[in-house]
């Protein structure tokens, strides 16, 4: 067996067993048998009181000229909280929807949502104004928190869509019957809200998924599923720090106390779950970035002694391939999370290269998991940095051929998770449910498969497959090859209409400024990695960066209708 994988089964087994904080034992769910956490908490605001033990002088959140302490924030959300019960008439379970960009509001809002007893439903911030209108309405959402920006889009159908709006950083004074924020939390300042009445299997929340196609879909949480996530997330972290000390025992030399930066989306759960929550239970400091910009970033982690980043693998290689990156003191920085996308190649070598102590990591989850699957960090990531980590302790897995039999190690299938940390449908959407869920089994439309060791290496979407002549082309495996030539920045490869193959390979992709590159040139280098027939015989140089949706995975889909 791997060292690592030993080690990190022995120390998942030390934190897991009987009497451990992390104990792990069955239930039953829906007639369901799962694996969970008995410990965990049994709803979110419970969940969220662990940050009101941190001191409260401590600061909790940055952003720009701004400083909130974890006392601060706690005063805001209960404030705000409570004129949610008394001023907005909020009732247990009510969709209680946020639309703004990365702001502390965010945050407060969500908390303040939880603990009046409301529904809190984050929405694509960078969605337009009938993306806005269909999450608010296909929600049901009664109360609505915006920035700016947000409510300008959707101000003309309020009334048509009966929502409360609440304002923040509003530009211009805001009338009723509509409020700002920070009018609220004013006015409710001192006060504590009634204690919501949420049991573990009530719906928690509602996370839009940010699709390739079609319109989002609302994930459906309760409480249970995302505090089964939560504390399955925290073991994962102890069990990568126990079995690999050496660079945590660096780190400890370096004095610098964990701060991280938040450079993705809050409405997605790389944003809400992986910093928010785990920064608020663990008592670390947020850095909040409005957008991502590189230099910015670098900024940052100099003047902040920012620690670690989470960030989808774009961000990082842009920030670690940063020509101004020597020009910033960025020793205090340790620990890199690269999730939300397949890494690309060369990723850890960069990460190495630059940072040798450092401790990056990554791993395989989804929306509709609350993020957790799979996961490594430090030696094992150094190790496999193809893969996406070792299975955690409550979940499951089971790979399927095309017949719907479990393959054996090694082999590639269709992978589907069932785990309690999974949500339980799509909000009002029963075909789409039916599609998604099996007998407690997400079906993730992704193909994987397991090595010998256990970890688990994702190839491919079921939907980004090419099927050229009856082969399939795993499009992940033909842009891996093209993104190791030095000139490309970043490739999508789909499949095209041939009227004899059915499909050939086509591939877009962005040159690195200053780069020359043909397409011949290409096609030799690709084909130096793969089979012949997996070379694309269409090669498109774009001008324009590639089309992406607000957690940053390219869209196929626009590509395939401009060059069909």
């Amino acid at each position: 067996m791997n060292e690592i994988v030993q080690k990190m089964q022995e120390s998942t087994a030390q934190l897991t067993g009987a009497e451990a904080p992390w104990s792990v034992t069955q239930t039953t769910i829906n007639g369901v048998d799962y694996k969970h956490y008995p410990n965990a908490p049994k709803n979110l605001a419970e969940l969220l009181d662990h940050g009101r033990s941190h001191d409260e002088n401590a600061e909790f959140i940055i952003f720009e000229n701004e400083r909130i302490t974890f006392g601060e924030f706690f005063t805001r959300v209960d404030a705000l909280a409570s004129q949610l019960q008394s001023e907005l008439h909020i009732k247990q379970g009510d969709r209680v929807a946020i639309a703004m960009r990365n702001y502390p509001e965010w945050m407060i809002a969500f908390a303040a949502a939880i603990y009046a007893g409301g529904v809190p439903v984050p929405l694509n911030s960078w969605g337009q104004a009938a993306e806005l209108q269909y999450g608010l309405k296909d929600s049901g959402s009664s109360i609505a928190f915006f920035d700016q920006q947000r409510f300008d889009y959707i101000k003309d159908e309020l009334s048509t869509l009966n929502i409360k709006a609440i304002i923040a950083r509003p530009t211009s004074a805001v009338s009723a019957p509509s409020f700002d924020i920070s009018n609220l939390i004013d006015a409710g300042c001192g006060k504590k809200p009634a204690a919501p009445d949420a049991n573990t299997e009530d719906v928690g929340m509602i996370m839009y998924t940010s699709g390739t196609t079609g319109n989002p879909k609302g994930a459906v949480s309760t409480h249970r599923a995302v505090c089964q996530s939560i504390f399955n997330f925290e073991l994962a972290a102890n069990v990568a720090a126990m079995s690999d000390f050496e660079p945590i025992g660096k780190m400890l030399e370096r004095g610098f106390p964990p701060k991280v930066l938040l450079a993705v989306p809050l409405f997605h759960v790389s944003g809400c779950h992986t910093v928010f929550f785990l920064s608020l239970r663990g008592g670390r400091p947020i850095v909040m970035m409005h957008k991502w910009d590189k230099i910015e970033a670098l900024k940052l982690i100099e003047q902040e002694r920012i620690t670690m980043i989470s960030a989808v693998p774009t961000m990082l290689i842009d920030l670690l391939e940063a020509p101004q990156w020597a020009d910033y003191d960025i020793s205090s920085m340790f620990g890199f999370a690269a999730g939300g996308a397949a890494q690309p190649p060369g990723l850890s070598d960069k990460i190495y290269t630059k940072l040798p102590d450092s401790f990056p990591g990554t791993g395989y989850g989804m929306t509709e998991t609350n993020a957790s699957g799979f996961a490594m960090s430090g030696a094992a990531y150094k190790a496999n940095p193809k893969s996406t980590g070792i299975i955690t302790p409550i979940v499951d897995i089971d790979i399927l051929d095309t017949d719907g039999n479990s393959v054996k190690q090694g082999e590639q299938g269709e992978i589907r998770l069932k785990t309690p940390a999974a949500v339980s449908c799509y909000w009002g959407n029963e075909a789409a449910s039916a599609e998604a869920f099996d007998k407690g089994w997400v079906v993730t439309g992704d193909i994987g498969y397991l090595d010998k060791d256990g970890f688990l290496y994702v190839t491919d979407r079921i939907k980004d497959m090419v099927i050229r002549g009856g082969e399939n082309i795993a499009s992940v495996e033909v842009e891996g090859a093209a993104l190791t030539h030095d000139a490309v920045q970043e490739c999508a490869v789909f499949g095209l209409p041939h009227a004899k193959l059915g499909e050939e390979v086509a591939l877009s992709l962005v040159l690195k400024q200053g780069a020359k590159l043909t397409e011949s040139e290409l096609q030799a280098h690709i084909g130096s990695q793969v089979a012949k027939f997996k070379i694309p015989s269409k090669v498109f140089f774009e001008t324009e960066p590639l089309p992406r949706n607000a957690t940053l995975k390219v869209l196929k889909k626009p590509l395939k209708e401009k060059y069909s």
